[in-house]
């Protein structure tokens, strides 16, 4: 293996060699001509050879120089083509981003920063892959994960990357027209509730109410069930139930008259949805392009 001090002092050489001049050559690296000497005369004693013919208005060099000049000139330019290469490796994002999501994480979150990501890295590879039960990133072999905050593990580093949500209970105005609409949380045991399962844990959700800082959970019953809110939202709508969903995916639902909200006053807001990721240590720099993008359009906290 060439040491490092012996790699410089054969590319003091090449230079030399290169310019035909110490004074040139100097200038051109950087140093003072008499330490541009030392470092020749330092060579040619290590190798035991002269490699410049040196006059007092030329240099030149010899035979063995010329020779060892035809070797080390490709591999100089070689090792500089390698690490621009490098340089601009490093300055230009690249790579495969590999994130799991939920569909509601990846709507809220990730959508609406991909086309500005794509636009600004387009030699990155952004992969979702839609999951809804809690991954091991680390064994799974994604970079990051995006769940609600009170699902992420602690030893998770973890960045706020969604607004806070709150749930919404909703029913069509036809369903309404066939069945009183329930007053408190206790009253939906009574109606046709859409279900909705969660798949990773083999179970049906409860739905989750709270008010004056008292929780509660009902588990209701009902014809239908399913584990994608947008299936809930359209049954909903046909008058077929009453689904749990999260407020904003009911958002244009409501705003249009095809379903109504029920028990607002039980529905409190909680922490939205977190990006994280193993370690501060081990972060891509596709994975930092992105955490800055969000951080850009961190939401509000409220």
């Amino acid at each position: 293996m060439i040491a490092r001090g012996n790699l410089d002092d054969l590319a003091a050489f090449a230079t030399v060699a290169r310019t035909r001049s110490f004074t040139r050559a100097a200038a051109e690296l950087g140093v003072s001509n008499s330490m541009l000497s030392y470092t020749i005369k330092r060579l040619e004693q290590r190798l035991g050879i002269v490699l410049l013919g040196r006059t007092s208005r030329s240099v030149a060099p010899t035979e063995a120089g010329e020779k060892l000049l035809l070797t080390l000139e490709p591999a100089l330019q070689a090792i500089d083509a390698r690490l621009g290469e490098l340089g601009r490796a490093r300055d230009q994002i690249s790579g495969t981003l590999r994130i799991t999501a939920t569909r509601q994480a990846y709507e809220a979150v990730i959508r609406p920063v991909l086309d500005t990501f794509c636009k600004v890295y387009p030699e990155a590879v952004v992969e979702v892959v839609i999951d809804y039960g809690f991954r091991n990133i680390v064994a799974d072999g994604f970079d990051a994960g995006i769940r609600l905050g009170e699902k992420v593990q602690k030893d998770m580093v973890a960045l706020r990357v969604g607004p806070t949500l709150r749930m919404a209970v909703v029913a069509s105005p036809a369903y309404l027209a066939r069945y009183p609409a329930p007053r408190t949380p206790q009253d939906l045991t009574t109606h046709r509730c859409i279900n909705y399962r969660m798949v990773s844990a083999d179970t049906v959700y409860a739905w989750e109410f709270e008010r004056d800082g008292q929780p509660l959970k009902i588990a209701v019953s009902g014809p239908l069930t399913f584990n994608e809110p947008d299936l809930m939202l359209h049954a909903a709508a046909d008058g077929l139930g009453i689904a749990y969903v999260l407020e904003h995916e009911a958002k244009d639902w409501l705003a249009s008259g095809r379903l109504v909200s029920l028990l607002d006053d039980w529905m409190a807001p909680f922490p939205g949805f977190y990006l994280y990721y193993a370690s501060r240590k081990q972060v891509s720099p596709v994975l930092a392009a992105l955490l800055t993008l969000l951080r850009t359009r961190q939401p509000s906290q409220t």
